[in-house]
């Protein structure tokens, strides 16, 4: 039968075992130090030696395999385009993301907003939308007036790229027009969705 000593150590993880050791140690150190010179050299190595026993301690956790838990997400893209207001809640673009959030979970789609930051208009908004041609986004959604003007345009010329465009007027093979309202967050999960599905087919 075990001792509850022997329980204990039979309990303790090899980070603590580790830095009992290096405890012991310090201590052996710290004694054999004697003066003032002794007195401030030992107390360098102690915080020396015991910045290394933080980072072995802290350090040995993260070695092994990654947390199977760890969200894995598939080689997809979906970027929304915004005004300066981002996604706050009771802006236009808080349905659009909150449609995108979820395609995300059940597709495991990644999701990410670019907010068009400065003057509102389409010449602005253009190389924000060109940024996220250049990250190669599978699915770009725009809110907002010169942020949809500029994904219609910009559509045109990438038919390989799905968009979704709220409010928007341009209806073409690879652009979806969605409506604001009550039902924009479904009409945007079920876009995305779509387009994870036509990805894999």
């Amino acid at each position: 039968m075990k001792t509850r000593r022997a329980w204990r150590q039979a309990g303790e993880r090899p980070e603590s075992r580790r830095a009992a050791r290096l405890g012991r140690s310090l201590a052996v150190a710290a004694g054999s130090l004697r003066g003032r010179a002794g007195w401030a050299a030992g107390s360098a190595a102690v915080l020396v030696l015991g910045l290394v026993a933080v980072w072995l301690i802290l350090g040995g956790e993260k070695s092994g395999p990654p947390d199977p838990r760890a969200r894995q997400y598939k080689e997809f893209d979906a970027c929304l385009l915004t005004d300066d207001k981002g996604i706050l809640a009771g802006m236009p673009a808080a349905p659009v993301w909150e449609g995108m959030q979820q395609a995300s979970q059940d597709t495991r789609a990644r999701v990410n907003y670019v907010p068009v930051m400065g003057e509102q208009s389409a010449e602005n908004a253009r190389p924000f939308f060109n940024s996220l041609m250049q990250r190669q986004c599978d699915v770009v959604l725009a809110v907002g007036t010169p942020q949809v003007e500029v994904t219609e345009a910009g559509a045109k010329q990438h038919p390989k790229v799905r968009f979704v465009v709220v409010d928007g007027a341009e209806k073409a093979g690879n652009v979806t027009v969605a409506k604001s309202g009550d039902g924009l967050k479904e009409t945007v999960a079920e876009a995305i969705r779509q387009a994870v599905k036509a990805s894999e087919g």
